[in-house]
C-alpha cells in the first residue's frame, strides 16, 4: 500500500504545482475528447494558478489547497474557497454563501488508488473542523462527474448541453 502524504503547499510548491496542473488538465482534455479547446484548456489552468496563488497569499484564507505526495511527487490536489462565479450563476445565487470543494486533481498515472477519496475525506474534516456543514461542488467533466454521482448521487443542478451538445455541467450541494 501507497504512503500518502497530505500537507499545505507552501511557495516552494508553486512550480511543481504548476507543473502538475498542466499535467492533469491536458490529460482531462484529452480525455473528455475535447484537447482541440485550447482557449479552455489554458482558462482552466490560469484559474488553478490563481486558486493557488490565493491561498499562498491569504494563508489559506481566501482559498485553502491541500496536497498528496508519494515519495516526493505531487500526486494529487485538492481546494475550497467561495463557490465560484460559475456555481453563482447557475443556482441563481443559492449557493453564494457555500464553500466550493474543487481542483480535485490526481496525476493521470494515479488515478484509480483512491488518493482523490483520500484527499475530499481530508478536507471534509478541514471543513467540518471550521463547524462548516455543508459545500458544494461542480463538474463539468463526465469523468468526474460519475466519479461525484457515486459518491454523492444525483446532482442538484443539471445543466444539460451547458458547455456543448451532449456536455453537461452538473453541481451537487452536500451536506456533511
Amino acid at each position: 500500500m501507497m504512503h500518502i502524504r497530505i500537507r499545505r503547499p507552501t511557495e516552494d510548491d508553486k512550480d511543481r504545482l504548476v507543473k502538475f496542473f498542466k499535467i492533469v488538465v491536458v490529460d482531462t482534455f484529452i480525455k473528455e475528447g475535447i484537447e482541440e479547446m485550447v482557449e479552455d484548456l489554458e482558462e482552466e489552468i490560469e484559474s488553478k494558478k490563481q486558486y493557488l496563488e490565493n491561498d499562498l497569499k491569504s494563508n489559506g484564507e481566501l482559498r485553502c489547497f491541500l496536497i498528496a505526495e508519494y515519495e516526493g511527487c505531487i500526486v494529487g490536489t485538492i481546494e475550497y474557497g467561495p463557490a465560484s462565479d460559475l456555481i453563482n450563476s447557475c443556482t441563481h445565487g443559492k449557493y453564494k454563501n457555500l464553500y466550493e470543494i474543487g481542483t480535485v486533481f490526481v496525476r493521470p498515472d494515479y488515478q484509480g488508488q483512491g488518493i482523490g477519496n483520500l484527499l475530499l475525506n481530508a478536507m471534509i474534516q478541514e471543513l467540518q473542523c471550521k463547524g462548516i456543514k455543508e459545500f458544494c461542488m461542480d463538474s463539468g467533466y463526465s469523468n468526474a462527474q460519475k466519479i461525484w454521482r457515486k459518491r454523492f448521487g444525483e446532482p442538484e443542478y443539471f445543466l444539460e448541453n451547458y458547455w456543448a451538445e451532449g456536455q453537461h455541467h452538473l453541481i451537487w450541494k452536500i451536506k456533511i
